[in-house]
């Protein structure tokens, strides 16, 4: 079934407009009639079928609405250092399939890709992209959202925010099934780029409430250690049963 996602429903007669409308009417080829799902920022999904089309809006009719299923009971938000190229575009399209929250780009010591502003704010807009279709292939019940990039040290300051903060780190660390369990809520996880992180960064990030962790004895490349990470969490939080 067609998954899509809106901010709210008020009535049991909506208007699905732009893009969305687009891809519904033209992509698919959707007839009215046909079923389709939308999702709300509410935690809610809504069974719909649609009973018109006209120029760049498809209306549907609410057949039922109940809490939507699909959200883990963990929030992951993935600070992920920069990478090279497009590895981004895979390393969100595939945490957002696999459950995370968020998604904050991060400037470490040891990163290759340091874009200026105006290449930043390019780059989060694709990534918000990727992370809006990968949400609605997924059956997400929400769309996790990529935030501006941050520095380290501005994203250590947030981990106060977070009921558990972890690194992954080449070096060793302690071992993900000790730190992550079903209790587990709120979770902040950082990761490397290609480079992996400087000693002192690591220092940086335990002094502000993080715990460093092994992916086990193998060097993870950047964008492998981000999904094994989520992965792992969502194993350790009983969400992939």
């Amino acid at each position: 079934m067609a998954w899509f996602f809106t901010d709210e429903i008020l009535s049991d007669s909506f208007d699905i407009i732009g893009e969305d409308a687009r891809h519904i009417s033209k992509s698919l080829r959707m007839k009215i009639g046909e079923a389709l799902t939308l999702c709300t920022t509410d935690g809610r999904r809504h069974e719909c079928e649609i009973t018109a089309f006209s120029t760049d809006t498809v209306t549907v009719k609410v057949l039922s609405s109940t809490v939507c299923e699909q959200e883990p009971s963990v929030k992951i938000t993935l600070f992920m250092a920069l990478t090279k190229g497009d590895k981004m575009d895979d390393i969100v399209q595939k945490s957002v399939e696999l459950g995370v929250y968020e998604i904050v780009p991060v400037l470490t010591a040891r990163c290759i890709s340091r874009p200026d502003e105006k290449q930043m704010k390019k780059k989060v807009q694709r990534w918000q992209k990727i992370a809006d279709n990968a949400a609605s292939q997924s059956r997400r019940g929400i769309i996790p959202q990529v935030k501006d990039m941050m520095t380290l040290k501005e994203a250590s300051k947030t981990l106060s925010d977070f009921e558990k903060a972890v690194v992954f780190y080449e070096c060793g660390g302690e071992k993900l099934r000790d730190t992550v369990d079903e209790n587990t809520k709120t979770l902040a996880m950082f990761v490397g780029s290609e480079g992996g992180f400087e000693e002192a960064e690591i220092e940086l990030l335990k002094e502000n409430g993080a715990t460093a962790l092994t992916l086990g004895s193998r060097i993870l490349r950047a964008q492998t250690a981000p999904i094994a990470g989520i992965a792992g969490v969502m194993y350790q939080t009983k969400n992939l049963e």
